[in-house]
């Protein structure tokens, strides 16, 4: 696979400022536009299919790399699962990520997601809820790069 770009400035600055249209037209803002606007990922439909339908449209894998879509698995409590985008890499099992609806109707920037899987594979992970503290474990399918197969 190629090297991903990392987060684009400017795309970025789109996304937040499409999140701000939505709020002045008092429209929610959900996890899958803002995470398609913010990586190029043009992936549609709920969360929860973006892993599948990204087979032979991007390279996926089990490495966080700045710029790609981490995939969360649908679960009882999440049955339309979510995507997030990974903003930072701190450390072999910490990243940051930024995404839209974890809170609802609203964006977290910067929110740290530990691995907790017992294989380092980030194929489980707990999300930072409120600084300093972290959630249930959620299953991940693993991340989209915002490259495509013949890159």
């Amino acid at each position: 696979m190629s090297e991903t770009p990392g987060l684009d400035p400017e795309r970025m600055s789109m996304a937040l400022a499409e999140v701000q249209s939505k709020h002045a037209r008092g429209q929610r803002v959900w996890c899958v536009p803002f995470a398609r606007d913010a990586s190029g990922i043009e992936i549609r439909g709920n969360a929860e299919t973006w892993w599948g339908k990204a087979r032979d449209l991007y390279h996926r894998g089990d490495d966080p790399v700045v710029g790609s879509v981490m995939a969360f698995a649908s679960t009882r409590g999440m049955p339309m699962g979510h995507v997030a985008v990974v903003s930072d890499i701190v450390s072999d099992r910490h990243i940051r990520i930024d995404h839209a609806n974890w809170h609802r109707n609203r964006v977290s920037l910067k929110m740290s997601v530990m691995d907790v899987s017992k294989g380092n594979d980030w194929s489980r992970v707990r999300v930072e809820t409120h600084p300093g503290s972290f959630g249930k474990v959620y299953p991940i399918n693993g991340f989209i790069y915002p490259v495509g197969p013949d890159a």
